[in-house]
Formats: C-alpha cells, structure tokens, sequence
C-alpha cells in the first residue's frame, strides 16, 4: 500500500489542492510499519491532475484534511481511497494511527 499525504511545512497540509508537497509512503499491512517514505515537489496547481498524477506514482490511499467533491470524485474514479478531515499531524503519526485504525477523522475541512 502506497500512502500520499500532502504537507505543508512538514505536517499535513489542510487544503489539499495547493500544497507543496507530498510525502509518498510505502507500508507493509501486514505487518503495519513504514517501509519507505519519499517526499516529492506537488505540480503546479490544475483541477483535475492530482488523482491521475498520483496514481501514476502508485497511490492506493490520501489522508487529507480536506478535499472538495470533484476531487474525491476523481480520486473514486483511479480506485484511490480517500481519508478526509485527518489532523494537521507529521506524516508517520498518521500512517501509523491509520494503519492501528486509531487516525481520527473529523470534518471535511474543504469548502467547495
């Protein structure tokens, strides 16, 4: 499983679609750790690039703080799942507590 988070100064970024970065981490289930994690420049923003741009890097997971509609339709349509309204945390806390089933989320912090 390939988790993308999108960050700002290090932590997860709340709005999504402008970030500048997000840190890609490869997990093992089974065993419930982090293999990799590697962090890589967000393209510039464009509606609609991110779901294909980061299946083509092999996500299967976002954890976001929030997302707008079209975009988590989007990311549906590249069988990508969608966590929404995760905490403004580093991203190995949020990998873990997703992977222990303990990541609390809240709201959709996005507005449109």
């Amino acid at each position: 499983m390939k988790i993308a988070i999108p960050l700002a100064e290090g932590k997860l970024a709340l709005h999504f679609g402008h970030c500048e970065r997000f840190a890609l981490v490869d997990v093992n289930v089974t065993e419930k750790n982090i293999i990799t994690r590697e962090d890589i420049a967000a393209p510039p923003h464009q509606p609609g690039l991110l779901p294909p741009w980061l299946a083509e890097r092999g996500a299967t997971v976002i954890i976001a703080g929030g997302m707008g509609q079209r975009a988590l339709d989007l990311f549906a349509q590249q069988g990508i799942q969608v966590v929404i309204g995760a905490p403004a945390e580093t991203p190995e806390k949020l990998v873990q507590d997703f992977l222990a089933g303990t990541l609390q989320a809240g709201a959709n912090v996005c507005d449109h």
